[in-house]
């Protein structure tokens, strides 16, 4: 909506998501994305922090090409990008319920089976999600003028 560009303009920071759809962003967020010019040609999110998160009902489901084009459309944006931050659960003990179980870098992944909802999400990515929104959130806390 019109009025989510002021929200995004005035945001210090911003998470920015799309399930994983055939290896890339979902339809509506694309359509975000090509919207996003204007604030693009005025510079508006220029040194702004920017994350990103993404979901697929494959354990790997391609979602690394999710996270790429959002780092993409922040580097374009002149954004400062933010990093998941915290290790992947690689032990030989590791459980599916271990945070960053996934083992992702650029931003934080889940996993969630094609037939459920938004409630059956995995302790550990709900874990990870909520480290790497506090990770966002002191990044740009060191980013407040």
């Amino acid at each position: 909506p019109e009025e989510g560009g002021e929200k995004l303009a005035a945001a210090e920071a911003s998470i920015r998501g799309s399930a994983t759809y055939m290896g890339g962003v979902s339809g509506q967020f694309k359509k975000f994305a090509d919207a996003s010019y204007r604030p693009w040609y005025a510079q508006a999110w220029k040194n702004k922090v920017f994350a990103g998160v993404t979901n697929s009902a494959a354990i790997n489901g391609d979602k690394v090409c999710t996270l790429n084009y959002l780092f993409t459309l922040a580097m374009q944006h002149g954004g400062i990008w933010v990093s998941q931050g915290s290790m992947p659960s690689t032990a030989k003990a590791a459980q599916r319920n271990d945070a960053n179980y996934l083992g992702s870098y650029s931003g934080a992944m889940a996993q969630s089976p094609s037939d459920a909802g938004a409630g059956e999400m995995f302790p550990g990515d709900l874990e990870t999600a909520r480290h790497f929104g506090q990770r966002v959130a002191d990044v740009a806390g060191r980013f407040q003028r």
